[in-house]
Order: structure tokens, then sequence, then C-alpha cells
């Protein structure tokens, strides 16, 4: 039994050398032998290009969804606008610091004895003291009496002129994209809601009034609002104190929108930033669609064009699908599975011609033969050959009706190992057992001894009981038909690693050597002359069927007396079953 070394529990699946696990494909590379690509899919390749977007739903798909991701997160970026909380911050601070330190001017310019009249200029010239403060360009200074009546502002008396800072200036860069999409906010906002022309104008004198009321002993106020024209405008209003007494209120306004400036600048980095990175993943996306949706187009065109052909029959020929599993991805997978798919159909129909004429071919030689028994039956006179003929015709009907019976029950066997309940886990050995006792009788009325050997311990297989117990019962009766008067049957199982052997040997005329590599081929028997047309050939072509859709293996030796040499007479024939455990 040298065969049982080679015997595994699962096929191995042969690769074809690939590229390395981490190489990248990209776009279509991948090598497709010449030959193996049909030559409408070739035209197709041609019209279509690098990727077609029109034609290809997913590679739509998979630069829309990147798109959306990149547009997502622009998007909570600019509404979460954590720069502009910053620069908001910082200048809120920066204006109460210049509101303080101009109430501290004027304070520090009143007279520490005498009273102080801010409305009655008792003290103080209050011009006269706004005049020499440099002010932030834009910025506007109020002061009010303690009644809250404005006094002066900085517009309109004026103010020190500011001196020029070296290395200070504004950013001026392009905010060409940020200008634009405000423009279209703001026409969208114009269709949506619309001023009335009566709405009172928002200045900084009225946000300086409406702050002075609020300002407490001792505290300062601060607010940020925005003029009819969108721009940000910060407000600090602070209290002027002569000996612990309020005597007015300075407020102090900023420019409009020089927040927004820097705001717009900021976005607009943000917002090129998003340009590029759209036209990188614009472009990438273009790759990956192309590496992904361009092979699946071809198997799915490839499959087409086998259908379409089929079906309208015209221009019949083998599917070709597309060779990609030289690519290291689930794409490579695909094609090698549905390329083994192909293959195995096409076998698959192969087969069932070439079983088509073998049918054709053993139902022949029956019909044959009952014709001319047929027709020698109309011209014979004796009866002793009229009765011949009537055996001929009857032994030829019972050939037909197990060849027919035969043939039917091995056309279904695929399609019923498909439709097989689940396999179940069964002790084989019982199995084993159980045949014994029955075909043991059989045996024994032929004069043939029955031996079985098998080993205490029970062993457990998963499959199908009742189709494997069809292959035993089909070796041990194909054993005895074998057999005469004395010889004898042994079944015997043993264990190993991975598999279970079972062996079923007779002490028969053994097997020819040239027929060990046909027993399992259909229609094909080797039988003594005495038993001719009692068997279809059909039994171990299914059996062997039934072990390989198990996972197994079947073969078929001559028992020798010495392995050493070939030529001597068999002592008997060995039908081996290799099973997974």
């Amino acid at each position: 039994m040298t065969i049982a070394g080679h015997m595994e529990a699962g096929g191995a699946r042969v690769r074809r050398p690939a590229k390395s696990e981490t190489d990248v494909v990209l776009g279509e590379d991948w090598e497709s032998p010449q030959g193996a690509v049909d030559a409408d899919l070739v035209r197709g390749r041609a019209k279509r290009g690098f990727i077609s977007l029109n034609h290809s739903p997913l590679a739509r798909k998979i630069i829309t969804f990147n798109l959306l991701a990149m547009v997502v997160m622009v998007a909570g970026v600019l509404y979460l606008n954590p720069f502009r909380d910053s620069l908001v911050f910082q200048r809120e601070s920066a204006i109460v610091s210049e509101a303080e330190l101009v109430a501290d001017v004027f304070e520090a310019r009143m007279p520490a004895a005498a009273p102080v009249n801010l409305a009655a200029g008792d003290g103080i010239d209050v011009a006269e003291a706004m005049r020499g403060i440099e002010l932030p360009e834009g910025a506007t200074i109020f002061v009010f009496d303690a009644a809250g009546n404005l006094l002066a502002d900085s517009d309109a008396v004026g103010s020190a002129p500011r001196q020029r800072v070296e290395g200070l200036g504004i950013d001026a860069r392009s905010t060409m994209i940020t200008d634009l999409l405000n423009r279209a906010w703001e026409w969208a906002a114009s269709l949506l809601h619309r001023e009335s022309d009566g709405s009172p104008q928002l200045d900084t004198r009225r946000i300086a009034e409406g702050l002075v009321t609020q300002v407490e002993k001792g505290k300062t106020v601060m607010t940020t609002s925005r003029n009819p024209a969108g721009a940000t405008i910060f407000s600090v209003a602070t209290g002027l104190y002569h000996n612990g007494t309020r005597v007015g209120t300075v407020a102090m306004t900023s420019a409009a929108g020089e927040i927004d400036k820097l705001v717009r600048v900021e976005r607009e980095q943000v917002l090129q930033m998003f340009v590029v990175a759209i036209i990188v993943s614009i472009g990438l996306s273009l790759v990956l669609a192309s590496t992904i949706a361009n092979p699946l187009s071809d198997l799915a065109s490839a499959a087409e064009i086998g259908r379409d052909r089929h079906s309208h029959k015209l221009a019949p020929g083998r599917i070709r699908i597309p060779d990609l599993t030289a690519r290291p991805d689930e794409i490579g997978r695909l094609s090698g599975a549905l390329r083994g798919m192909v293959a195995a159909l096409y076998d698959r129909i192969d087969a069932n011609e070439q079983f088509a004429a073998d049918v054709s071919h053993e139902i022949k030689n029956p019909l044959a033969s009952l014709r001319s028994a047929v027709a020698s039956l109309h011209v014979v006179k004796r009866d002793d050959q009229r009765t011949r003929l009537l055996e001929v015709i009857d032994h030829d009907v019972k050939r037909l009706d197990r060849l027919v019976s035969d043939i039917s029950n091995a056309s279904r066997l695929d399609s019923e190992l498909v439709k097989e309940e689940e396999e179940e886990s069964f002790d084989l050995l019982k199995m084993l057992g159980n045949l014994g006792q029955y075909l043991g009788e059989q045996a024994a009325e032929n004069g043939v001894d029955f031996i079985t050997d098998l080993p205490a311990e029970p062993i457990r297989i998963t499959g199908l009981e009742q189709r494997l117990a069809q292959v035993f019962v089909n070796l041990i009766t194909n054993a005895i038909s074998f057999c005469e008067d004395g010889d004898a049957v042994r079944v015997w199982a043993r264990k190993r690693e991975n598999r279970v052997l079972v062996v079923v040997e007779d002490t028969g005329p053994g097997i020819p050597e040239e027929a060990l590599t046909k027993v399992f081929k259909r229609f094909y028997s080797q039988r003594p002359e005495g038993q001719f047309g009692d068997h279809s050939g059909l039994g171990l072509a299914i059996s062997k069927q039934i072990v390989e859709a198990h996972g197994g293996v079947i073969w078929a030796e001559n028992i020798r007396p010495t392995d050493a040499d070939i030529t001597s007479e068999p002592l008997g024939a060995r039908f081996v079953v290799g099973l997974p455990v």
C-alpha cells in the first residue's frame, strides 16, 4: 500500500508565482496571456481608456465617497473655527487693556486736590487730553460725563498721529477663494432674508452709549457686535474715577472688520490646502478606481460576452476570463476563482458529453442483441431455439433495466451530493460492523468466508453516512462476486495521524495489471464469462466519486506474495479507501 503516503486530507492549491504580498498594483498593472483574452474584451478596453466614469458606477462611488470625507473634514474645521475663536479672544483682551490705559491717561491728568467736573470742563480739558492719545487705526474713543452725556469723541476731536512700527503690518495676501465663498453665501442669504429699508443702522456711537449704562463701579464692560455690513466691532467701556468718585466713562471701539481680515487669511490657507487636497484626492481616486473598477469591469465583461454568445447561439466559444492572478489582492483571488469555476464548468460539460457518449455506446450493445434476437425469433422453427432466444431477450431486457437504473443513479449523484443535508459526525467502525453482519450472510450463501478486523476504539469521521455506506457495500459485494467457494473476503481498518484507511481484500483472481487504472472508469467491467451483462461497470466509478467528494482517495492493487516480483501470480485484489479524520 505504497500509495497511502501520497494521500492528504485536503487538496493543496497551486498558486502561480506572484508579486510580493506588499506590492501595490496600480491601474491595469497585471499580465494577461495574449491568447487568454477575448477580442471583444480587448476592443472594450481600448474604448474605455484609463478610467471611464460614465460607464463605471463603482468608480463614481469611490471618488464621491473620498470627496465627501474631505468635504466633511474641511467643513468641520471651518464650522468649529478654532483660529477665529483664538484671534477674537486675543483682540478682546487687547482692547480691554487699551481702554483701561486710556482711562488711566485721563485720570492721571486730573488734579489731585481740586474738584473735577467733566461736563463743565473743571480740572481737565477732555478734548485736549484726547488729542494727545495715539489710537490704533480705525479705533474710536468716546468720553461721557457722570450723567452719561457724550462730551467728546476722537473722530470729531482728533487724536495724536500713530507712529509707524517697522516690521508690523497687515497681512495683505489674496483671499480670492474666501471672498468668492462669502459673496455666494451673502447672495444665498439675501434670497432667504431681506432687511427692511427702515431698519436702524448700527454705528459705534450707539454701541458706546449702550455700554455706558452697563458700567458699574470698579468694573469694565466689553461686547462684540457686527455692523450692517457684517464686520466685527469690539467695544469696551470703563469708568473714570477721581478720589474714588466716578466722574465719567470712557468707551473705546475697534476698527470694523479688522479681525475678519485675519480670519479670512487663515480660512484662505485652509481652503487653498483643501483645493490641493481635492485635486490630489481626485487623482488618487481615479488611480484607485482604475485599480479596482477596470479589472472588475473586465471580469464582468468576459462573463457577459460568454453569456450573450451562448444564449443567442452566435459564434459559441469558451468563456475566457482575464488572468489577474498575478495581483496579490482580492481581485487576483476573484480572477483565479472565476477561472477555476469556468474551468470546472467546462470540465463538467466535457464529462457530461463523454458520459452521454458512453451511455449511448453501452445501450447500443444490448439493443443490438435484442434486435438480432427478435429478428431471429421470426425465422426459427424449433422450440429449443425459440426458448434460447427468449432467454437472450430476457437477459438483455434485464441488462438494459439494470443499466438504465445505474445510469440514472450516476447522473443524479453530483446534484444529490450537493443537495444532501449537512455532514454529520458518525462512528465509521459501527457502520462497517453493521454492513459486515448483513453482507457476511450473503458471502456465506456463496461459500465465501467473511472476515472483519476492526479496532476496538471507535473512529469518528464527518460525512454522509449513507453515501459512504454505499461505497463499502459496492466494494464488498464486488469482492464477493469475484470469489469462488472456499475463498475469503477480509475487511479491516486502521487509523493514522489525520486519516483512516479502510481496506477490502479478497482471495479471488486479482485484477489484470493493465486494468488497475481502468477499474474506476465508467462502464468498464472485467468480469468472468459467466457474469457477462450482470454488472453495468458504474459501481466503482460511483464509489470513487463519493469518496473524492468527502476529500478522500480510493485505489486498487493486487495482493502478491512479494512486492519484489511483480510478475508473480496475484493472491487476490485489494481496494483501499482513505478518508480524512
